[in-house]
């Protein structure tokens, strides 16, 4: 079990008349992270009245709020003459206060396999030459880290992951490609990355996976979400195909 220290030194800043970001720092960092997810965590078991939805991001949550909600609270109080945004803060403000206590469960870990290098992985060879590396180290470096997902965002359901090897960065393509399959594994810069749908891109591929993480028809439709740590396993072509996965 972690224990989660949720500062109440937090910055609330109103992004138009009807939410507002709650910002716990500046930066990635895991313990960034698990303030924001303590947050997010409780505002999907208990909302406020008027509470919306909310958009994570790496050190903030963007909160959404009914102002005519908000607006009959606040004549329910003693604060009727505050702006919506500086209530509805310090609502947020003591709901974090509260999170100080709270424990943070052993995160879930999703094994993702991937089929490194060929079609799946025209970038292996690049991102190998690179770094001065074999591309068999490439992704032994690769599949034996442990990568904590930070927050979809991008495409529904893209993981932005924290914990890949600097040794293994590369740079963005300096021409992106039109179209990168659904499953593709790539990197760009210290970061690694799952295409859950088909899409442009500039990023350098280096696998592609069967798993699908993406599925508009599941509840939820996304197979990842914050706080799941990514563990990638190197998969053969014909194991590829067992899987069910399709060629480009």
């Amino acid at each position: 079990m972690r224990q989660i220290a949720v500062d109440s030194e937090i910055a609330i800043q109103p992004v138009g008349e009807t939410a507002v970001k709650v910002v716990f720092g500046q930066g990635i960092s895991p313990e960034i992270h698990y303030r924001v997810k303590a947050l997010i965590d409780h505002l999907d078991k208990a909302p406020f009245p008027g509470f919306i939805e909310y958009v994570a991001a790496f050190a903030s949550v963007t909160v959404f709020y009914d102002l005519p909600v908000i607006k009959q609270l606040q004549q329910d109080s003693a604060e009727k003459d505050r702006p919506a945004y500086q209530f509805t803060g310090g609502l947020l403000r003591d709901i974090v206060s509260g999170l100080s206590a709270q424990a943070e469960a052993a995160p879930r870990v999703v094994e993702v396999p991937v089929c490194y290098g060929g079609e799946h992985g025209p970038d292996l060879a690049y991102v190998a030459e690179f770094n001065h590396l074999t591309a068999e180290q490439v992704i032994e470096l690769h599949s034996q880290g442990r990568y904590l997902v930070y927050m979809l965002g991008f495409a529904p359901g893209f993981p932005y992951l924290g914990g890949m090897p600097e040794c293994i960065a590369a740079p963005r393509r300096q021409s992106p490609r039109l179209n990168i399959p659904a499953g593709t594994v790539g990197i760009a810069g210290m970061q690694t990355g799952v295409y859950p749908i088909a899409t442009p891109g500039g990023w350098q591929l280096i696998g592609r996976t069967p798993l699908e993480l993406f599925c508009p028809q599941n509840n939820p439709p996304t197979l990842l979400k914050a706080g799941d740590i990514i563990k990638f396993r190197p998969i053969s072509p014909q194991e590829y195909a067992e899987y069910g996965g399709e060629s480009q």
